[in-house]
């Protein structure tokens, strides 16, 4: 096999210093078009190929992001993860996706990922404890930890997210305008974060109409499944008088798996009997045997600030973004 061609015999071929070559295989760093010509064709002669590892450890940077998944029954990650995955590496940055589960938590995952010298740490949507991560993440030379898709209230730990407490104003008062007065709201996978939550807003914006007392019906995870589940138990526990008018879910997976149990076991008619209203706006919700309503988050501009501010080019704080709402024959 031929002879793998290293960054010192490109630099004496170029006529230049081994710290150019780096350079000129670095995305951003700083080197005049002379010298980065000069180094590029030394390096198609000698068929020369940068040794990632070997610049990690002279740079002090790996150019890899690790991404903290534990929701992969949800539909809505994927297009987003795809998002994530294609602006990092535009940047030069590889994504190293984390499956959060029950053999490998958020403690575990912290510790490897500082371990392995990510160069930083993205949370998307998961369902952390702010305490542990709040201990775990900010210990000296872990790397910068960012939150997509959710709040934070964790100090000096940035976050993107669609602005909740809108969107939630948004939909109570089409809800309220098309005479829903009797509303419920299922909920996915607690967490102690429950203040930033979307039932927080939705009780609280049916409050303001003077309505009180939200049903809650409780999934415990995100998946057609266990929303499926929990709008069986609530309709076979309650009569048809005493039935909330409309229930708007945590998200959309949660919401297509009970409009299945209310039409095909109950024979309920969606809006009619009872409506159903979710959030992400997920492609299979959009389709004509669903038409749900939904609300859909900002994924473009939430990965492309949050990638901003993992480059520097942005200060890194917390931001909340709009959304829209988007109507369709559900509610």
């Amino acid at each position: 096999m031929r002879k793998r061609a290293t960054a010192k015999e490109v630099a004496e071929a170029a006529g230049v210093s081994k710290w150019t070559v780096i350079r000129a295989f670095t995305p951003g760093a700083s080197i005049t078009d002379a010298s980065r010509q000069k180094v590029l064709q030394a390096a198609e002669t000698l068929n020369y190929s940068p040794n990632l590892l070997a610049r990690s450890l002279a740079t002090n940077t790996t150019h890899q992001v690790a991404v903290f998944v534990d929701d992969f029954a949800n539909p809505h990650k994927l297009p987003v993860l795809e998002l994530l995955s294609e602006r990092l590496q535009a940047e030069g940055l590889l994504t190293v996706l984390i499956n959060i589960n029950r053999h490998f938590d958020h403690v575990h995952a912290l510790i490897n990922a500082g371990q392995r010298q990510f160069d930083a740490v993205i949370l998307f949507g998961t369902a952390f404890r702010e305490e542990t991560l709040g201990d775990r993440g900010l210990e000296p030379g872990f790397p910068p930890m960012f939150v997509l898709a959710r709040g934070s209230q964790i100090p000096g730990v940035p976050a993107i997210a669609c602005d909740a407490e809108r969107a939630l104003g948004e939909i109570v008062d089409y809800l309220f305008d098309k005479g829903y007065r009797r509303p419920g709201f299922m909920t996915g996978a607690r967490t102690l974060s429950t203040a930033l939550g979307r039932r927080h807003h939705y009780a609280n914006f049916w409050r303001r109409k003077g309505i009180e007392g939200v049903v809650e019906l409780a999934a415990g995870r995100y998946s057609a499944e266990a929303g499926a589940e929990a709008a069986r138990a609530y309709l076979n526990s309650s009569s048809p008088a005493s039935r909330i008018d409309v229930l708007m879910c945590e998200n959309d997976i949660l919401a297509l798996g009970a409009m299945d149990v209310v039409r095909s076991e109950f024979g309920l008619r969606v809006p009619e009997d009872l409506a159903v209203v979710g959030f992400d706006n997920i492609e299979p919700g959009g389709f004509p045997a669903y038409g749900l309503t939904s609300y859909e988050q900002p994924n473009e501009k939430m990965v492309d600030i949050m990638v901003a501010m993992i480059t520097g080019k942005r200060t890194a704080k917390m931001m909340l973004l709009p959304g829209r709402l988007v109507p369709r024959s559900s509610a």
